[in-house]
């Protein structure tokens, strides 16, 4: 260790004043020692005081070495929250699914603050090993944890959880849950659109709004055209931000038959919607657009004006509009 350090941070991380302790944690990974930074902050995960530990735990994010994960890896039980949520999120940004190794046992801790750090910590890193743990956690008490869950198995992208995610997708307790379900079904390739249409179109209906925006853009995800039907009744819904998402998918579907509704929402008071529906409008390609595409062009946003005149070059280079700009 060099001297500037033993006489400087390595002192403060020995003060007395946990504050002291803290700030030399924050100021720690921007020393010019980067070999003692590590083992330093490994120490500081120890320290007595849960704000001490939790700067150390934030700081450690993107340290692999087995000695560090050996000192995080254990903080999943921290009796701090805020500890343990920090810990699953420095875990989760791990690279190499051997690293997943030493967390695996939490994913079925009888805590479920530990059991949902462990699941975070682990998702990104794709191991088959937690497909199990994740699947029997759909069922947990926790909504939490049930959420957490989801998320491993969205990150895993296998066929066999389809089924288990439609049933959270619409029966689950909990909006977020169902949510992040809707979201998790977006892997689902044009083979299993069959199987997944009847969940996203049930969460379209959803009573809450944020399920039914996440359903609205998971629909473009499955790139198939059963969905069509329900997106364009979704340019109904009395949120707009479930309109906007709507939009944004009928354009990636290239859904022609959804011009009219996409021409009436390019006038809607919401500025956000109006520029979704232009752009979608661009992405069909379709003539029946134009009329809608030039009104906008004289749109009182000038976001909406640029958009509009993209959308109608979009169409001129598909060679349906001829010199119309």
């Amino acid at each position: 260790m060099s001297q500037a350090i033993q006489s400087s941070i390595f002192l403060r991380l020995q003060d007395a004043d946990a504050e002291v302790r803290r700030v030399a944690v924050i100021d720690l990974p921007y020393t010019d020692e980067e070999d003692d930074v590590a083992p330093l902050l490994t120490v500081a995960l120890a320290d007595a005081s849960p704000l001490v530990r939790l700067e150390a735990a934030k700081a450690l994010e993107g340290f692999e070495e087995p000695e560090v994960l050996a000192a995080l890896v254990p903080l999943l039980k921290d009796s701090d929250a805020a500890v343990r949520e920090a810990v699953a999120y420095t875990l989760a940004e791990l690279k190499e699914p051997a690293s997943a190794t030493p967390i695996l046992p939490y994913l079925v801790d009888a805590d479920p603050a530990v059991k949902a750090a462990a699941l975070h910590a682990v998702r990104a890193l794709r191991v088959d090993e937690a497909f199990e743990p994740a699947l029997q956690a759909l069922g947990d008490a926790d909504p939490l944890v049930r959420r957490e869950a989801v998320g491993v198995l969205g990150y895993l992208k296998r066929a066999d959880a389809i089924t288990a995610l439609t049933q959270v997708a619409a029966y689950d307790t909990e909006p977020e849950v169902r949510r992040v379900a809707v979201g998790a079904l977006g892997y689902a390739s044009e083979s299993c659109a069959v199987s997944v249409h009847p969940a996203l179109s049930r969460a379209l209906a959803d009573p809450a709004w944020q399920v039914r925006e996440e359903a609205a853009t998971t629909f473009a995800k499955t790139r198939s055209a059963l969905g069509v039907p329900d997106l364009i009744r979704a340019m109904d819904d009395e949120y707009w931000q479930v309109r906007v998402k709507a939009a944004r998918s009928l354009g990636k579907l290239k859904a022609t038959a959804a011009v009219w509704v996409l021409g009436e929402a390019s006038t809607h008071t919401v500025s956000n919607l109006r520029k979704e529906a232009v752009i979608a409008l661009g992405e069909l390609a379709d003539t029946r657009g134009i009329a809608p595409l030039e009104r906008a062009l004289k749109d009182s946003d000038p976001d909406v004006r640029k958009l509009a005149k993209l959308a109608l070059t979009a169409i001129q280079m598909h060679g349906n509009l001829g010199a119309a700009i």
